[in-house]
């Protein structure tokens, strides 16, 4: 604080509090996205099968993350690129986004699920054998998730991937 400058300070509060708003938007729009991608998994496998799954938790909680670690990332390098653009550009901007980034976050997600539970069997750590179990075990899981798990996204999550983007073109910050 600055006792001989007032303004000086009110200012440094104003920018604080303008940044910490700032930040917990992105965190509030963060949990947003996770849930609504953990929501669209849970509706498609309920559609699917009634939730006849010994997975549901797990599942959950790794379409939640994906979505969740996916915003803060994403949406700042979509935002730099689509920039002062015309919305329709900045619109597929962030669907585009979006779609790879919270299927690319999830499939790792994933994938390091897959290589907890296979790590008992590998290789001790850093040596070639492992190298190449680490890759094969997250190739083989990613495979997985693109063949099974990708469709836990449909339909709902192309709604919320439609209403997000969107959300993101008439919100600029």
């Amino acid at each position: 604080m600055d006792p001989s400058n007032p303004a000086r300070t009110i200012e440094t509060a104003d920018r604080t509090r303008t940044a910490v708003s700032y930040c917990l938007g992105y965190l509030r729009d963060a949990a947003c996205w996770g849930l609504a991608m953990a929501a669209s998994a849970l509706a498609a496998l309920y559609l699917r099968n009634g939730f006849l799954t010994s997975h549901l938790t797990a599942l959950t909680l790794v379409y939640f993350f994906g979505g969740l670690l996916t915003w803060p990332i994403v949406v700042p390098i979509a935002k730099r690129y689509a920039g002062h653009r015309p919305p329709t550009a900045r619109f597929a901007a962030f669907f585009l986004a979006l779609s790879i980034g919270t299927a690319a976050m999830t499939a790792f997600l994933f994938a390091m699920d897959y290589r907890w539970f296979y790590a008992r069997w590998h290789a001790p750590f850093g040596s070639l054998i492992w190298i190449f179990q680490f890759l094969f075990t997250g190739a083989s899981a990613v495979y997985q998730f693109a063949v099974l798990g990708f469709a836990l996204f449909l339909p709902f999550g192309l709604l919320c991937l439609i209403a997000a983007s969107a959300y993101l073109v008439r919100h600029r910050r």
